[in-house]
């Protein structure tokens, strides 16, 4: 009911209000909003699924017919050569320059031209359709050329094709859509064997092309390298330069002399050895050479006197112990020895002599053996320059034979090669025809259509409700406003009565059928009844807390309905046996003294310009009991504002304060004329008033501002002519309880 903390005065407002407007929205708004404009998503969804049919209608059916190439990397081995057309490395890029290829205007042409599609309709007419019907009827055309017809039918054959690896495979699905089954059947076929044809063809080309390139230079080849081996040929003649297994007679002669040259120093250098041992032998004297010496010497004459010695020292050593060195027989040994030592000496002296002449025989040969060695070197010498020129021209002459060679082993590979062209692309499944279209897809059109329906009426509903920027929710004005909104009236019609009575002036009584401020008389059990029982009900809480026996009914524009909802509050009080006064205070538009008492002769300004008593213009109605001051106003009146502020004012609301527990103005509207800005003081509360969905939320609150006091001393505010199916909306967007309660006990009639 009423709100315990309220903004006070106008920048409070404005911070409670503005800021909670701009919070974040949460779901339970967002699903506010979409059931409180269901009819425009409705609405939206309906037209987008009336032109999803209306194209499901009108569309031809397409189908679409799928084969698969292999591009195998696996190569046939028929013959174990290289390729004269180099391969190229799979890859992604590999696959997708094959799928490229597909979709060229090389294959699409052979297809074309193969299939005879230039005669089709389907592919050169371009006045298919509904809109090519109006451009071909408004737009003349001369006949085609056949080229030109050729172009259109490409165009139309590969808007229809597709081509794309599958996965990550080295496999491409090729498709093509259709009006005919059978169609596009054989045009995904046609299309895989121009591909694989195209391939072969390539490859032989390429062949070809290759083989007689190799022809040509393999004749450049041959000549060259006949010529250069000629060279060689002629220098060697000039150079006297002669060839065996083992290279040039020279190197191979250089050769022999130099080994039998180390094999000479070799036995020089033994000889030598041998000699200068001897001699240092020689050289020991008296001494016999001992063990060592003799074999090394391996003399067998050498080595029996030595032999011999030994004997004879033992025997001259045993016979000199047992009988004395000077005993015959050990001098006869001791000469014995003597000889053998003379025979020893002079068989090394011949030695040495042997090993001499030896010695000198070795100089000789290895001296022999240096000077031919050098006489070699010499010659060897001059003809180097001859070698390094040779060996230039035989490079060159080698070089042009081996490619000579190789080119002619490719030019027989090529040759091969053209019998048997190869193809690395293979069809792993082949186009058939499709069992059902493939286009349009009527389910997945039609849940679009729904799809796109919903989410184009959402839309249209946010922007909606933002463009129109107005109440349509308590808690709206809650935020905006700070005031606590008491709910929202329905739009009433006027309920006609059967015992109607005409007013009786003589006794300032109206008429009992006052329309529609008597609503809440003939329909008690009305919406519209009920959210002013609210009113009442936060009229009587706040008067728990303060003063609230004057209250104010204003709105921000006209024509939002506060005279109705100051009737009909103050019919509402008075029949809850309230001593109520209902005033119009609206003195430049007295609305409610039209609609209640036309027939009043003076009224509220006579009272407060002191020319009559209030207790002489007041009317009652019979019905309800209730008090009413009208204001009647002959002329249009400039001063308003200062009559209605007046110190008479004030003073005539004393008085009927004491008379009346509820006194209710009809006050004029705030921004057009600053009455009530001029008579806020003179009032405790006040109930302001707003157009459902019409007034801007912007002018409520320019108005709320011109009023310094209203914010503080509202009472609440409510929103006035809502429609009925609105406020279904509204009921069932708070939930299916809040939908029953009214269904149960809401508006039935004006007998309910």
């Amino acid at each position: 009911m009423l709100k315990q903390s309220r903004p006070s005065d106008l920048r409070e407002a404005n911070e409670y209000g503005i800021v909670g407007a701009l919070a974040s929205i949460t779901p339970s708004d967002v699903l506010r909003v979409l059931k409180r404009q269901w009819p425009v998503i409705a609405a939206a969804v309906a037209g987008c699924v009336f032109l999803a049919g209306l194209f499901l209608i009108t569309a031809s059916p397409k189908f679409t017919s799928s084969m698969t190439i292999l591009i195998d990397t696996r190569k046939t081995q028929l013959f174990q050569t290289q390729q004269v057309l180099g391969e190229m490395s799979l890859d992604t890029s590999g696959v997708e320059s094959q799928a490229e290829i597909l979709r060229s205007d090389t294959i699409g042409l052979k297809v074309i031209r193969d299939l005879k599609l230039v005669e089709d309709p389907e592919f050169v007419d371009s006045s298919t359709g509904f809109v090519g019907t109006v451009l071909g009827f408004l737009i003349s055309k001369e006949p085609s050329s056949r080229e030109m017809q050729e172009r259109i039918a490409l165009e139309n054959l590969q808007r229809n094709l597709q081509a794309k690896r599958v996965g990550l495979t080295y496999a491409i699905e090729v498709s093509y859509t259709s009006l005919s089954a059978a169609k596009a059947a054989r045009i995904a076929n046609a299309i895989g064997d121009a591909y694989l044809v195209g391939e072969m063809d390539s490859r032989y080309q390429a062949t070809v092309r290759a083989s007689s390139w190799l022809q040509d230079r393999m004749a450049e080849l041959r000549e060259q390298a006949s010529k250069a081996e000629s060279q060689v040929q002629q220098f060697k003649a000039a150079n006297n330069i002669i060839d065996t297994a083992r290279g040039s007679i020279g190197e191979q002669q250089l050769g022999d002399v130099n080994t039998q040259l180390s094999s000479a120093r070799a036995s020089t250098a033994e000889a030598k050895a041998r000699l200068d041992r001897i001699q240092s032998i020689t050289r020991q004297g008296e001494g016999i050479p001992d063990g060592t010496v003799a074999d090394a010497l391996r003399n067998e004459v050498i080595t029996r006197l030595r032999a011999q010695y030994l004997d004879l020292s033992a025997k001259e050593a045993d016979w000199s112990s047992r009988y004395g060195r000077n005993h015959a027989a050990a001098v006869n040994l001791r000469n014995q020895m003597a000889e053998m030592r003379n025979n020893i000496r002079s068989e090394l002296s011949r030695i040495a002599d042997s090993y001499k002449s030896e010695y000198e025989i070795a100089q000789a040969r290895e001296q022999s053996l240096q000077e031919s060695f050098n006489a070699l070197v010499s010659q060897n010498n001059v003809t180097s320059q001859a070698q390094i020129k040779l060996r230039d021209l035989e490079s060159s002459a080698s070089s042009l034979r081996n490619l000579y060679d190789n080119f002619l082993q490719r030019s027989m590979e090529a040759v091969q090669q053209q019998t048997f062209p190869v193809s690395e692309a293979r069809i792993i499944s082949p186009a058939s025809e499709p069992l059902r279209k493939s286009s349009p897809k009527s389910l997945l059109i039609l849940a679009g259509a729904l799809m796109g329906g919903a989410l184009l009426g959402g839309a249209a509903a946010f922007m909606r409700e933002q463009i129109d920027n107005v109440f349509r929710e308590p808690n709206e004005v809650e935020r905006a406003t700070g005031i606590e909104c008491l709910g929202i009236l329905p739009r009433v019609e006027p309920i006609p009565s059967d015992l109607a009575q005409p007013a009786d002036p003589a006794k300032r009584l109206m008429r009992t059928d006052q329309g529609i401020a008597h609503h809440v008389v003939a329909a008690p059990f009305s919406r519209f009844t009920e959210t002013l029982r609210n009113v009442k009900v936060a009229i009587d809480l706040a008067g728990l807390r303060l003063s609230t026996r004057v209250i104010g009914v204003a709105s921000a524009l006209p024509q939002e309905g506060k005279t109705t909802v100051a009737g009909n509050l103050a019919n509402l009080l008075a029949g809850s046996k309230h001593r109520v006064l209902l005033i119009d205070a609206d003195l430049r538009n007295p609305a409610l003294t039209r609609a209640l008492v036309p027939e009043a002769q003076a009224g509220l300004v006579e009272v407060l310009q002191s020319r009559v008593s209030e207790q002489d213009v007041i009317w009652i109605d019979p019905i309800t009991g209730l008090h009413v001051l009208p204001a009647v106003v002959p002329g249009r009146i400039s001063h308003t504002s200062d009559l209605i502020s007046s110190d008479e004012m004030a003073r005539l609301l004393g008085r009927l304060r004491e008379k009346y527990d509820r006194i209710v103005l009809d006050l004029p509207p705030i921004l057009p004329v600053v009455d009530v800005k001029a008579a806020s003081h003179l009032i405790d509360g006040f109930v302001f008033v707003t157009a459902w969905g019409r007034t801007q939320k912007q002018v409520v609150l320019d108005a709320l501002s011109e009023v310094e006091l209203l914010p503080g001393k509202a009472i609440g505010a409510v929103l006035n002519g809502a429609g009925q199916g609105v406020l279904r909306r509204l009921e069932a967007s708070e939930g299916r309880y809040y939908g029953d309660y009214h269904q149960g006990y809401g508006y039935r009639g004006p007998q309910a």
